[in-house]
């Protein structure tokens, strides 16, 4: 160890939302321990999600679904009352919905996870510190973890935690080769888009939630032009709606397991919904609570069925699109300014002025060239760490002390979150949550998921 070695108890390589509800979790046990939480971005809380800037870029959860403390449903609820109340997000009246069913902004959303983690912070006898850095590089042993930072410093923990969040495919290039995101605007980025001829045309790959992102931000920026989207299966995302309840249908019926049995099951359910006047989101809602049994259960086989026939259809139903986002898509598509087309990109084409692509239409066999001034990435997430061209997720991989997890989502861990090395055992130093285990949970993403994640996590760090 060198001099400028600095010692910790705790590593939290990722100071987003997965690694400060963790740091939230671990200040509220009994005890005194140094936390330090690697994050390069200048505040802790926000990450991708939750850097952005502008009012319309929503959650897509309404306030009563997205509470950071596992143990306080209506967390976020009472935060917010306060905040409104005392002069904060005037706009919110704009939603004409009580408190509990807004679908405050992203970045206020932030503010709520920083106010958080401050507040635990002052009632702790342990201590966090944030290191503004980026991590590279990792080793680890029988009694530590040593991290190395983009600048050379090295950090030692008893134990490190990836809470690393997701890396977007917006912004991490699938491969070198294509040179898609060197084209593409950035979704979130505003200022970028209002540089943009208002009336031209632009063009989107992915028509998902940071599909629905981008066209916000497009709308923010002043463009009136045609926006063109291509995605494989060309489906959007339903609006997310405040069902009633609806009977758990799966609490009472383990032997529900194939993708099959649960598709019909499932779509049953929203029949007799719809026949009872009910919103068929009712029954699906109920599904949410299954998923990490029914993925963790499943063989291989199943999983790939699952992904590769059910899974966009999921994805569009389950990952649904907050109200008023959903309203501007629907105006833009009334008014023949947004097209969705079934397509798959097949790559940049040259173009002498602007950018153009070239996709397969569904249907077709031969290749079609779009141009427009301008393409956005919205593509999605990039899950597999094989594909993520970043320094630490390379070097984990090289040094063998992760592997791909199931179906190359994320990173194999065992049921407590500790990190399989490259021969598959159980690390006792190096742990992962959220967005990592999605190959382990399959819903590794939203709020509720991690902040579970992060209260037995850190329960567990400190029986060590």
């Amino acid at each position: 160890m060198s001099e400028s070695t600095r010692n910790a108890d705790v590593l939290i390589i990722g100071g987003g939302l997965s690694g400060t509800m963790l740091a939230v979790q671990l200040l509220r046990l009994p005890g005194a321990r140094r936390i330090l939480v690697i994050e390069p971005r200048a505040e802790l809380g926000r990450g991708e999600a939750y850097s952005a800037v502008e009012l319309g870029h929503t959650l897509n959860g309404n306030a009563a679904r997205m509470s950071v403390d596992p143990d306080n449903a209506d967390d976020l609820t009472q935060w917010l009352t306060d905040y409104i109340g005392a002069g904060g997000w005037p706009e919110s009246d704009q939603q004409h919905v009580p408190i509990s069913e807004l679908f405050p902004p992203r970045g206020i959303f932030g503010l709520y996870a920083q106010q958080r983690l401050a507040e635990a912070i002052a009632l702790s006898t342990s201590t966090v510190e944030h290191i503004r850095a980026e991590a590279v590089d990792l080793q680890v042993d029988a009694t530590s973890a040593l991290l190395t930072l983009d600048k050379g410093e090295q950090l030692r923990g008893t134990c490190a935690v990836l809470a690393t969040g997701m890396f977007p495919a917006a912004r991490t290039p699938q491969t070198e080769s294509t040179g898609l995101n060197a084209a593409a605007l950035d979704p979130w980025d505003v200022q970028a888009m209002t540089q943009l001829d208002p009336h031209s045309t632009v063009l989107i790959i992915g028509s998902g939630l940071t599909m629905v992102d981008a066209v916000v931000s497009l709308e923010q920026a002043g463009h009136r032009g045609p926006i063109e989207v291509f995605s494989r299966h060309g489906l959007l995302p339903h609006v997310r709606r405040q069902p009633p309840s609806w009977e758990d249908f799966l609490a009472a019926n383990h032997r529900l397991r194939s993708p099959r049995q649960l598709l019909r099951e499932v779509r049953r359910q929203c029949r007799l919904a719809l026949e009872q006047g009910i919103d068929w989101q009712a029954p699906l809602d109920t599904v949410r609570s299954h998923i990490a049994r029914l993925w963790s259960q499943a063989s291989e086989a199943h999983k790939r069925q699952f992904v590769r026939h059910v899974r966009p259809w999921w994805e569009s139903h389950h990952h649904r699109s907050p109200p008023l986002s959903a309203q501007l898509v629907a105006r833009l598509q009334r008014e023949g300014r947004l097209r969705i087309r079934a397509a798959s990109f097949k790559g940049l084409v040259p173009s002498d002025d602007g950018v153009a692509i070239a996709v397969r239409l569904r249907g077709e066999q031969g290749l079609t060239h779009i141009s427009g001034a301008a393409l956005i990435n919205s593509s999605g997430i990039e899950y597999d760490w094989r594909r993520v061209a970043r320094p630490l997720p390379q070097q984990l991989l090289k040094r063998g002390l992760i592997q791909p997890g199931p179906l190359a989502l994320g990173i194999a861990a065992d049921a407590c979150g500790a990190v399989l090395n490259a021969h598959g055992q159980v690390s006792p130093r190096l742990f992962a949550m959220g967005p990592p285990l999605r190959g382990m949970w399959w819903e590794s993403t939203a709020v509720t998921d991690v902040a579970l994640q992060a209260k037995a996590l850190a329960a567990k760090l400190t029986q060590n």
